[in-house]
């Protein structure tokens, strides 16, 4: 399944986030949702759930929690499966990148995206047609 755009963790986590230093980010977040034809990777799930169980300050309930894996039916999600450890690890080695950020990466070429929406790597990055976006700067 191809997706125009990919969203990182960080995304899902402003979107969703209730702290009052995260309104404008919030409001940024959202209209990347609504825009509606964006991917996510399993990796980018967990990370969410993990970081809105672990940040209590970021008011992210089980509710929430539960809406966000319901919109994640609704688009295409990469399974970190062998075919991402193997792009990742390329694409760790070739570019210098952390593990955890090669395997976005691979998961959104994977999905076939154009863009990645992250906070996490430098803004107007170009990784093999995928372009990353700090949609906050």
């Amino acid at each position: 399944m191809v997706a125009e755009s990919f969203l990182d963790t960080n995304v899902l986590l402003y979107a969703c986030s209730a702290a009052p230093e995260d309104a404008g980010k919030r409001q940024c977040a959202g209209d990347l949702i609504l825009e509606g034809a964006f991917g996510l990777s399993a990796q980018v799930l967990q990370e969410f759930i993990a970081n809105a169980l672990r940040k209590p300050s970021l008011g992210i309930g089980e509710s929430v929690i539960d809406a966000t894996i319901e919109l994640a039916s609704r688009v295409p999600v990469q399974p970190v499966d062998l075919e991402v450890v193997i792009l990742a690890t390329t694409l760790r080695r070739r570019h210098q990148l952390s593990h955890w950020d090669a395997t976005i990466v691979a998961a959104a070429q994977i999905l076939g995206c154009r863009r990645l929406y992250t906070e996490d790597l430098s803004h107007d990055q170009e990784f093999g047609g995928l372009r990353i976006v700090d949609p906050f700067r």
